[in-house]
């Protein structure tokens, strides 16, 4: 109202103060009295402790980050006052009395250092153990995770000198050296401009093995062929991705890219993805299905990528067409793509070449794709809107048939299936299969088709819009608490370990931050094809094992009831191991739930030298849900 008086600036530890006067209501002499009560008591309290008043300043990082938060001992679980506790004193949430058994406490343990070894220590990709499994159909480079007498109880080191990495956009060419200490790269794709040492530094020109000009102009060349600017395609996928060049490039022009490769000889090439702040995982087309829900990447793309496409009866090209939108690309670069032109630099036959181009032909045609294009170096083929049609051809040919009844979203150690995987049934040849997606931006906040036809159990458009308003109340929240979250390239690489509906990225999407959205396999409902429909990017993941990721991927990791979830399914200590692994030094943790289990989430984390302060919910201190921020 104009001429109003502003209200006080909210903050976790403090309240706007009414504008009443006191003087005005309370008389002036029992106020007195009271007061004088009060010091004689303080006094006395004074004189039976010694005398000692003691006081101290930390030091503590979290201090940086935290904003309005008296500095505590990080070695006891002491959380902040609140907004409704304006006292300076910290409130104690640990339990002071437990059952003669121990009552589910945790003890206190100190986490040394694994050895420098470990550096670059990805335990489910591991190099050793993988040399147990078989080499066909590149089935020893899939995930293989330690058992649980193999795990490392130690946290895993950063390599000597590493330093905070460069802010994004800055980060998108250049790397400190000291970071991802590998050079292999410079000299086997020195003629590519993949990648240049420079001193102390990496430079990435943006260049890849098929396009030595940049990603910029390859992907001005793909422009040329479809419409990359109207919003319509706006998430990707990059099979065998290098140094996510491509995906780096097409930020710029709002398509957020999954991308991804193996751990292999091209060492480090995902870990130079991640030090960019590029989105990427570590990941290869062998027996199991992507990680991926059914009908998620408006795009896909192989650019060389040395995936053989034609063969196992054409698998890999039904994995694609799985994850892949109706009315989806999907781009080819590279062999056996105009390989009259190539043919001798790549080392192979004519009829070799030519063969296999034929191969990838009969695949896709069989898959119901239209081949838009094949100009000099690419090749663009486009998913069918729907199975119509489809499948009425599929009752001449048969081949290969559709899937039977299954989930297609079921993609956690799923076997893959030389198998077309159905649409969605439509009305029509008109209709788009699944529901028609609005164009980028609008889809982000509009109710998306898995939850208006119902697919999603237990959620509604009605739950969804909720969501959406308390997840941007909870984000506002988190950034009055946490001050850095609000400043720009302070963080990068965010992580949601329990996306839900993706209520959380959506409240950042206006930042200069990405957020891999995981939707947990344990999760009660899958949820991934919703937040791949907002355009968002996820994967799925089960936290009792290790995250497909190199150390120190990412600058900020929320967890929202994690640790519920996953109760009586693995341990605590393990699930923040794997947090510490992945988390950059001094990057930052957000925690959120009961408040027992942050008590015993704290005494971890203190073993693993991180600074850590628990406050109270954002709707206040009855709310038995608290959330624990923490600093590595």
């Amino acid at each position: 109202m104009a001429g109003s008086n502003p209200q006080p600036y909210y903050t976790p530890t403090n309240k706007p103060t009414p504008n009443t006067s006191l003087w005005r209501r309370t008389n002036l002499i029992p106020l007195l009295f009271v007061a004088f009560l009060c010091s004689i008591s303080y006094s006395l309290g004074l004189w039976q402790n010694g005398g000692a008043v003691t006081t101290s300043a930390s030091t503590n990082p979290l201090s940086a980050a935290i904003q309005c938060i008296p500095a505590t001992n990080t070695t006891t679980p002491t959380p902040t006052p609140t907004s409704s506790t304006p006292s300076a004193d910290a409130l104690d949430f640990a339990a002071h009395h437990t059952s003669a058994d121990g009552g589910g406490a945790v003890t206190a343990t100190t986490y040394l250092p694994c050895d420098a070894k470990y550096s670059e220590y990805t335990p489910c990709e591991d190099a050793v153990r993988s040399l147990k499994y078989k080499r066909d159909r590149l089935i020893y480079r899939e995930r293989h995770c330690p058992a649980k007498g193999e795990r490392l109880k130690c946290r895993v080191p950063a390599p000597h000198g590493y330093k905070t990495p460069f802010k994004w956009p800055a980060s998108r060419d250049l790397v400190w050296y000291a970071n991802v200490p590998h050079k292999e790269l410079t000299v086997e794709k020195a003629v590519q401009n993949w990648i240049r040492y420079d001193g102390d530094r990496f430079r990435f020109p943006g260049g890849g093995t098929m396009f030595p000009n940049g990603a910029g102009a390859y992907i001005d060349d793909i422009g040329k062929l479809i419409n990359l600017g109207d919003g319509s395609i706006r998430t990707a996928i990059d099979t065998g991705c290098g140094v996510a060049s491509w995906g780096a490039y097409l930020l710029s022009r709002n398509i957020l890219t999954m991308s991804f490769a193996p751990r292999d000889t091209h060492e480090a090439q995902v870990q130079f993805a991640l030090e960019r702040g590029v989105p990427a995982l570590i990941g290869v087309m062998a027996s199991k299905r992507l990680p991926y829900p059914s009908r998620a990447f408006d795009m896909a793309h192989c650019s060389r990528c040395l995936i053989p496409w034609s063969q196992y009866g054409g698998v890999y090209l039904m994995e694609v067409d799985r994850v892949l939108r109706p009315g989806g690309y999907w781009i080819l670069s590279g062999p056996p793509i105009r390989w009259k032109k190539y043919w001798r630099g790549w080392n192979r036959t004519r009829e070799d070449l030519n063969a296999e181009q034929t191969s990838i032909e009969n695949v896709a045609r069989s898959l119901c794709w239209k081949k838009l294009v094949e100009k000099d170096d690419i090749s663009i083929w486009q998913k069918p809107t729907n199975h119509l049609q489809c499948k009425g051809n599929r009752k001449m040919t048969q081949n290969p048939p559709f899937c039977p009844t299954q989930d297609p979203d079921m993609a956690w150690y799923t076997n893959m299936e030389t198998c077309v995987t159905p649409l969605p049934k439509v009305s029509d040849n008109q209709e788009v299969a699944g529901g028609e997606l609005a164009k980028w931006p609008e889809r982000l906040n509009l109710v998306p088709p898995r939850i208006i036809r119902g697919t999603v159990e237990g959620v509604s458009p009605e739950d969804f819009h909720k969501d959406n308003i308390l997840w941007k109340r909870r984000v506002s929240y988190y950034k009055t608490v946490n001050n850095q979250l609000g400043q720009t390239g302070r963080y990068r690489n965010l992580l949601d370990m329990n996306a839900n509906l993706g209520g959380f990225a959506a409240a950042l999407v206006k930042d200069l931050v990405w957020v891999m959205n995981v939707v947990p396999a344990k999760a009660k409902v899958n949820t991934l094809g919703v937040v791949y429909e907002r355009g968002l990017i996820g994967t799925y993941q089960n936290w009792c094992e290790a995250m497909s990721t190199y150390p120190r991927t990412y600058d900020l990791i929320h967890a929202d009831s994690v640790f519920t979830l996953y109760k009586n399914r693995c341990a605590m200590e393990d699930i923040l191991l794997e947090m510490d692994r992945i988390l950059r030094p001094e990057g930052s943790v957000i925690f959120r739930d009961d408040v027992d289990i942050l008590v015993k989430v704290k005494k971890i984390i203190d073993g693993l030298s991180w600074d850590s302060q628990i406050v109270d919910h954002e709707d206040g201190p009855l709310e038995r849900e608290k959330l624990l921020f923490a600093v590595k």
